[in-house]
């Protein structure tokens, strides 16, 4: 990676905010300005001590300057004006600053919110098959913790155009009050700046590997917490803490090592800077001591220098350090790089014919085996439908390509008349809820749970689509009822419990499609016939589409698919089916047998 793409990066996200950079650097310039004025004046400070000085000529355009400021004022009243214009000068200088520390801080946190909102919306909006193919915990790391280093590289940006900019001034001092004086000290400078730039030449490596590190910790974290009852179920408590302590032990060494270097800037800046002062003030006092009041106000102005320069090299440290950071949330908002669900204009107010498969085949990613392929099938609206076949056989990827979690690149699928592509997808979506074998429940209370469905949904009606799906008794039964908080992904509601409520979440959505991805899977055999019971009813006149491994589930269904090796093998009711004695009645006949063992 190019080492300007950081400042290349950093300039992309403050284009948002194009008035600000402008305004912070105008006002750090004038800082800077009035505390250089605020310093020169300690020339004719120190020369109304000896009033013929004012008067005298003097060789210095800044020094004449100063001096035909104050050439009016009483010698009596001079020394006085002069500390007061002193003090006005820092005044506004450290005021400047305020103002300007106040709307930085501004400016940061907008920043930081920007760029943590567009990560999230990126998340939202990018591909499925973007989310399965990259770590969640490294996502997690970039979301939770780059965006603030990144929003320090920021600080540490503008931190560097300000103390450029100070640096400026204030040489521009230096030059007018000795151009000979100002030049040897910027090549002593400039030889200080290299040799600290040479002792940290290995911070950008570092910063890599803290990023990596980083989501290496956040990895472990993030499945440590949700496998906690696989590791304790066995036994596996002592390994899990050794691969954390393997992980966070690489942290404590990258950022220990990270700030050795960082450290090592300012001793070593404040010594060199300290020689080259005392050796500048030695030998011009050697040379000439009758310019005493200008060599000190030089020696001051110097003084003031150096932190700046001491700043800007560890700044420019820091930087580089926090580049990776940067580079790591550039590189997630990239658009270039990553596929997308672009919704299409066509707007579906109602789901008439049916959905239709025409030679589709998908795999997710280029290299491996097709998971559906080639197949052509017809889901019937207002009926039921079920997708039935071994493991692996491609089920739940035609339904993620019917909710258009995926792009499709061979085939088309068609809703109605309209490629399903074309469609407007939030009104696609809209028209469909889905309860899979995998639920998930967000960390609130199970009436936000089930009202998630639709949002503007009623308790009434949130409670009367929990009656439906069986789960109002045990609700009722839990501490607060419907305002019980179900604890992280739902960790305090069973299995059963969970899938109950994901079914009223879809009730109460009332969708043209149902889809129930083995949804009745952790429930025992009474609530599985509760459930089937209310799915009848709720099935007239809308479109479900059931998997089901255990086929008793789908004997009332209009039409079963029959996948086998991503592809369609049989169709037809289960009748039809049976007669034909393939692999459905196969499928069919080993769970009889099993059940009545």
């Amino acid at each position: 990676m190019k080492k300007n793409n950081i400042y290349r990066n950093i300039l992309s996200i403050l284009k948002f905010y194009p008035w600000a950079i402008p305004v912070i650097v105008i006002l750090g310039t004038l800082s800077s300005f009035f505390e250089g004025i605020g310093i020169s004046l300690f020339i004719p400070l120190l020369q109304s001590l000896d009033n013929s000085s004012l008067t005298t000529g003097n060789n210095n355009f800044l020094v004449n300057a100063l001096n035909q400021i104050f050439i009016d004022v009483s010698p009596n009243n001079r020394l006085i004006i002069i500390a007061i214009a002193i003090v006005t000068s820092i005044s506004i200088k450290n005021l400047l600053i305020y103002g300007n520390s106040i709307l930085f801080a501004w400016f940061n946190s907008r920043i930081g919110h920007y760029l943590r909102s567009r990560i999230f919306h990126q998340l939202l909006s990018i591909s499925y098959s973007f989310l399965e193919g990259n770590e969640s915990g490294k996502m997690m790391n970039t979301l939770a913790s780059e965006t603030w280093r990144t929003g320090q590289a920021l600080s540490a940006f503008i931190s560097l155009i300000i103390t450029s900019c100070t640096i400026s001034v204030f040489t521009i001092l230096l030059l007018l009050l000795s151009w000979q004086l100002t030049l040897l000290v910027v090549i002593i400078m400039a030889l200080i700046s290299i040799s600290i730039q040479l002792l940290t030449r290995r911070v950008k490596y570092l910063g890599q590997q803290a990023v990596e590190s980083n989501a290496a910790l956040a990895t472990r974290m993030w499945e440590g917490l949700a496998g906690m009852k696989v590791i304790r179920a066995f036994g596996r408590e002592d390994y899990e803490q050794e691969r954390f302590d393997i992980v966070s032990r690489k942290v404590r060494s990258t950022f220990f090592k990270l700030d050795v270097l960082s450290a090592s800037v300012n001793p070593i800046s404040e010594v060199l800077s300290a020689v080259l002062l005392v050796c500048i003030l030695v030998i011009t006092l050697l040379q000439d001591k009758s310019s005493l009041p200008r060599l000190l106000t030089f020696i001051f102005i110097l003084y003031r220098l150096q932190p700046q320069v001491k700043q800007l090299d560890s700044t420019r440290v820091s930087l580089i350090t926090l580049s990776s950071a940067v580079d790591d949330v550039m590189s997630l908002l990239n658009d270039a790089d990553k596929p997308y669900i672009r919704s299409g204009n066509i707007s579906l107010n109602k789901f008439k014919k049916g959905i239709y498969f025409e030679s589709v085949s998908f795999a997710y990613n280029a290299t491996d085996k097709p998971a559906v392929q080639d197949i052509s099938l017809f889901i019937p609206q207002g009926k039921t439908t079920a997708i039935v076949g071994p493991s692996g056989a491609g089920k739940s990827t035609i339904i993620g390509l019917i909710c258009r979690f995926y792009n499709l690149e061979i085939g088309e699928i068609y809703i109605d008349d309209y490629p399903l592509k074309e469609l407007n997808l939030h009104d696609w979506r809209e028209q469909i809820a889905i309860v899979s074998q995998d639920v998930h429940m967000f960390s609130t209370t199970v009436l936000a749970n089930i009202a998630y469905g639709r949002l503007d949904a009623t308790e009434e009606e949130v409670i009367a689509a929990a009656k439906l799906a069986n789960a109002h008794q045990f609700i009722s039964e839990l501490p607060q009822g419907y305002d019980t908080k179900v604890g992280d992904r739902g960790v305090r509601l069973s299995g059963g419990q969970r899938q109950r409520i994901a079914l009223a979440r879809a009730i109460v959505r009332n969708p043209e499609i149902l889809i129930l991805d083995e949804a009745t899977n952790a429930l025992d055999s009474i609530s599985e016939h509760l459930i089937q019971e209310a799915l009848n009813t709720l099935s007239d006149n809308r479109t479900v589409i059931v998997i089901a491994h255990r086929l008793a589930t789908i004997e009332q269904a209009d039409k079963i698919i029959v996948l086998n090796a991503g592809q369609v093998v049989e169709q037809g009711n289960l009748q039809d089916l049976l007669k034909l004695n393939g692999l459905f009645a196969q499928l069919y006949d080993l769970q009889h047998r099993s059940a009545h063992i």
